[in-house]
């Protein structure tokens, strides 16, 4: 088969679905309204054609790609995508010269750098000149925290946007779009409930990509009519690979399993646990929302009695953004059984409701001048820091000096309920008391 035997094939293969509705415009993008809505700063320095340096930080699937092609469709620079997987040092070398040249033409150069943390420090470094030069305008797209994968120098220079997951509305209305558009399954009489459009929208987790590629295949798989596709229930399923347990999000029965997952770690039930937990990730819950509700529990229902719960739970959190669904469900659930099996105590939150009281009363009690920050001459002439103790400087590293304000004195927070770690917190806790009380009733 000879060369154009193959290009004329490879142009009957139609695009995926995603790569069709890329959009032409910013009134075409889905989310991200608080950077691209009407006189937001991206928008106006997109529309405005004043762009600078930029990082787009967020997860998969939420448009940085898109709003990448959507400037070099707007913007009066050349546009040179560079892809971190594919490109070395040489690469970046070349493309560089070559903006370089076109600099000294008076001509702009966008270089969209995707997956930008899959650089080395060398490689990103390779950069750094051009970009102070003015020679390039760099765009890098990244799904890691840009403050620990980008170069501190490079990242300096440049603007971060942070995107978001797109909601289950703007994900559901990109939905229905697809169905319409020319671009998509416009003019094809496609049937599919809102209903299952929302459970779509669901399983996305908030990846537009995501969604979009679920309702190709949706559709592609469909049961063909006279008139058309008719998608359905069972379709979606058997796409997703869920059995009837996509379940509304914001609905009650969401509510309804996290609570029974609270409270089945919070009874010490590790097997109702895991089972709650298995119902919401099966379901398609987003697993960084079960992770987020793990690590709140730690402080919550095991707080000092374990002060390890709150660690573990951090870094099942970090698991299931490393690795996402399925491979994080054994972090999440080695996670859920020991919040089950930990010993439990909720002191820290009860102290902070009680705390949180007297503050919302107090909002205008002033801070003691003793414990103020006298940092200059005239603070200090007013009083701040006058008799201020410096627990180090004593030998049991420790002052009876009283830290909250006139009116709360001798007000407890803190109750230990002596709970396994959280037993001997009690006990160090009742011992500073007495010293305290001891040592004012001494100085009086």
């Amino acid at each position: 088969m000879n060369d154009n035997s193959v290009s004329l094939f490879a142009k009957t293969v139609p695009e995926p679905l995603a790569a069709r509705l890329r959009p032409e415009n910013l009134d075409e993008v889905a989310g991200q309204r608080h950077l691209i809505g009407k006189g937001k700063i991206l928008r106006r320095l997109i529309e405005e054609d004043h762009i600078s340096s930029m990082i787009f930080w967020g997860p998969p699937g939420v448009g940085k790609t898109t709003l990448a092609l959507v400037i070099a469709k707007l913007t009066k620079a050349k546009f040179v995508p560079f892809s971190a997987v594919t490109g070395g040092i040489k690469e970046i070398r070349e493309v560089m010269q070559q903006a370089e040249t076109a600099r000294n033409y008076g001509e702009r150069t966008i270089v969209f750098v995707d997956e930008i943390h899959r650089f080395n420090k060398a490689q990103q470094d390779a950069f750094l000149p051009f970009v102070e030069k003015g020679s390039i305008v760099l765009i890098g797209a990244t799904t890691e925290n840009p403050s620990f994968e980008v170069n501190g120098a490079l990242l300096s220079r440049a603007k971060v946007f942070v995107l978001k997951n797109l909601t289950e509305e703007e994900i559901f209305s990109l939905l229905k779009r697809a169905l319409t558009d020319p671009r998509g399954f416009g003019g094809q009489n496609v049937t599919i409930d809102d209903d299952l459009l929302k459970r779509i929208a669901v399983f996305s987790n908030g990846d537009a990509r995501r969604a979009l590629s679920t309702l190709e295949m949706s559709v592609l798989n469909g049961d063909s009519s006279a008139t058309g596709v008719i998608v359905t229930k069972e379709t979606i399923e058997a796409v997703t690979e869920k059995k009837s347990l996509l379940y509304d999000k914001s609905g009650e029965e969401h509510y309804n399993i996290i609570s029974a997952l609270h409270k089945s770690m919070r009874n010490s039930d590790p097997d109702a646990a895991v089972y709650w937990l298995s119902r919401m990730l099966e379901a398609g819950e987003d697993p960084l929302y079960v992770a987020r509700r793990i690590v709140r529990f730690a402080a919550e229902d095991v707080g000092l009695a374990d002060p390890n719960a709150l660690t573990l739970a951090v870094a099942a959190y970090q698991a299931a953004h490393f690795l996402g669904m399925p491979e994080c469900n054994v972090h999440l659930s080695e996670a859920a059984i020991y919040m089950a099996l930990a010993p439990k105590s909720n002191a820290a939150d009860i102290a902070y409701i009680m705390a949180k009281k007297d503050a919302l009363q107090t909002m205008a009690e002033p801070v003691p001048l003793h414990i103020r920050n006298g940092v200059t001459k005239l603070m200090r002439d007013e009083g701040y820091g006058k008799g201020y103790q410096f627990a180090h400087d004593t030998e049991e590293k420790i002052t009876a000096m009283e830290c909250l304000p006139e009116s709360l004195k001798g007000k407890r927070y803190y109750l230990p309920a002596g709970k396994g770690l959280e037993a001997e917190f009690k006990d160090r806790a009742e011992k500073i008391i007495r010293w305290k009380e001891n040592k004012r009733n001494r100085e009086k």
